[in-house]
């Protein structure tokens, strides 16, 4: 998710701190300094200010006033068993809008992502799992190539980003979870939609 070297800095700022939060590795209630920030990227405090705030907008930060930002708590549980089925809901949508038109780019795109991801299951680094996962997803929503619905599907996995590492923990085998994903980029390929969404459906718990 972070292969875009000529983006410019405060998106590049913005996902890599989402990126950060999403998969762990900045857990709610850590504290987030401009100073800190601004030194991480190399980049301006107001550039920093306009990554945190569109952060918040997204329910993953929360800005105090002249206290700086913490990562925001989750969703409470109850709220999460709502949230996967609208997930759901919302990746089957983009699936059906661009099944027809998917071709070797997208292919070659998910193929480098589950190349990362097999890398992260053989060493069980659950965090890069996360990250590949989440980018896996995320290529099919960036594919739709609706901003409102990348802003839904951001919103809902950042309200319950804790389930897919609880979710992939659970597996014995974590080659399992790469294996799960090659199976769903090849239904992709079969051009079997029905099968596709089944699949697909059945992925998102």
């Amino acid at each position: 998710m972070t292969d875009e070297t000529d983006e410019p800095p405060e998106p590049q700022v913005a996902r890599q701190l989402r990126e950060d939060i999403l998969t762990g590795r900045l857990q709610a209630g850590a504290r987030l300094t401009e100073a800190e920030i601004s030194s991480r990227f190399g980049v301006g405090r107001g550039l920093v200010r306009e990554a945190v705030q569109k952060l918040s907008s997204q329910g993953l930060v929360i800005s105090r006033p002249n206290r700086g930002a913490v990562v925001a708590p989750e969703a409470p549980r109850e709220i999460r068993n709502l949230i996967i089925p609208i997930r759901r809901t919302v990746e089957v949508y983009a699936l059906r809008l661009v099944f027809d038109e998917l071709d070797d780019a997208d292919f070659a795109a998910w193929d480098a992502v589950l190349g990362r991801m097999r890398d992260a299951c053989a060493r069980r680094d659950f965090h890069a799992i996360a990250e590949a996962d989440l980018a896996f997803h995320g290529r099919l929503l960036q594919r739709a190539g609706q901003p409102d619905l990348i802003v839904i599907w951001e919103t809902l996995v950042g309200r319950i980003r804790s389930h897919f590492r609880e979710t992939q923990k659970r597996s014995a085998d974590p080659m399992e979870i790469y294996e799960e994903h090659q199976a769903l980029a090849e239904s992709f390929r079969g051009r079997d939609l029905a099968a596709a969404v089944r699949l697909l459906k059945d992925k998102i718990t």
